[in-house]
């Protein structure tokens, strides 16, 4: 082949970028074969053509230490080291060499916010990390606000302005860099929610499925009664194109313990077209 031609090829590679988001370890303790299941996710994520992929709730070195030997196609990770484990559960796995990593801590809620205990302790883990693939000129956020666990983004919800201030923050984040952004991860905040619409109009980012994915929790893990939402999403900026989407892990599957889900949580396929002029 000609250097030219390698030159081409190599160009035209670098203006596309296939990414997956999923909330790994979102499952009871009690019964969560989080071995079994880790390892059936890293086989699939591996056997892929996925490029990088942002997970949530990777909180143990040992759960972290299992995802990548079952990936060992995935040689670039980034993670901010806490004692435990990685630093607010967020870990993104990459094929491409990474230029840089920043970590952000999200807003906590004040002491009168009227959120449980346990609910303001989980938000202070909640975090945000960003990754530049090299050569790619973009960025790549993976996020996971604190939950809101009523189910109830109405206005009037205790969680909203928590939340409202750690999406906020992610607006501020995505336009404070000119270069084009991907977000991915559990947002925690429903499609449906005023809030998710008002991080696009602030961010300037639009949905990669366009507002046709299905509920990304699994109705199976909620109270009787209750109805499943899409929280989790891959956000891009207008300048990046999406040629594909698609949804991951959506069915049980056959655990050497039984069958099974891989997580509460669908997983998010995105293949995108990069603009031009940052690749």
């Amino acid at each position: 082949m000609r250097p030219s031609s390698m030159v081409t090829m190599c160009h035209t590679m670098a203006m596309r970028l296939t990414v997956a988001s999923l909330n790994v370890h979102g499952l009871a303790l009690k019964g969560a074969r989080t071995a079994e299941r880790l390892a059936a996710i890293a086989a699939q994520f591996d056997a892929g053509d996925i490029e990088l992929v942002c997970l949530q709730e990777i909180f143990a070195y040992h759960h972290l230490s299992q995802l990548r030997q079952g990936m060992p196609s995935f040689p670039h990770v980034a993670y901010r080291p806490s004692v435990a484990g990685p630093a607010g559960g967020l870990v993104t796995l990459s094929r491409l060499r990474l230029a840089g990593t920043t970590y952000t801590r999200l807003p906590r809620p004040s002491r009168h916010s009227g959120i449980p205990a346990r609910a303001r302790l989980n938000a202070l883990h909640s975090r945000m990390l960003t990754v530049r693939p090299a050569d790619s000129g973009v960025r790549v956020l993976n996020i996971h606000p604190t939950a809101n666990t009523d189910g109830d983004w109405s206005e009037h919800n205790r969680f909203r302005q928590l939340q409202r201030d750690q999406l906020t923050a992610l607006a501020q984040a995505v336009t404070a860099d000119s270069s084009p952004a991907v977000v991915c991860g559990d947002f925690n905040v429903a499609r449906a929610s005023s809030l998710h619409a008002e991080l696009r109009r602030r961010s300037g980012l639009r949905d990669a499925f366009d507002g046709q994915c299905p509920p990304t929790f699994h109705a199976d893990y909620l109270p009787p009664g209750k109805t499943p939402h899409c929280i989790d999403f891959i956000l891009v900026a207008e300048a990046i194109a999406v040629d594909e989407t698609d949804v991951l892990f959506t069915g049980k599957h056959l655990l050497p313990s039984g069958s099974g889900y891989l997580s509460d949580h669908i997983g998010l396929l995105a293949r995108l077209q990069l603009p031009s002029e940052t690749a």
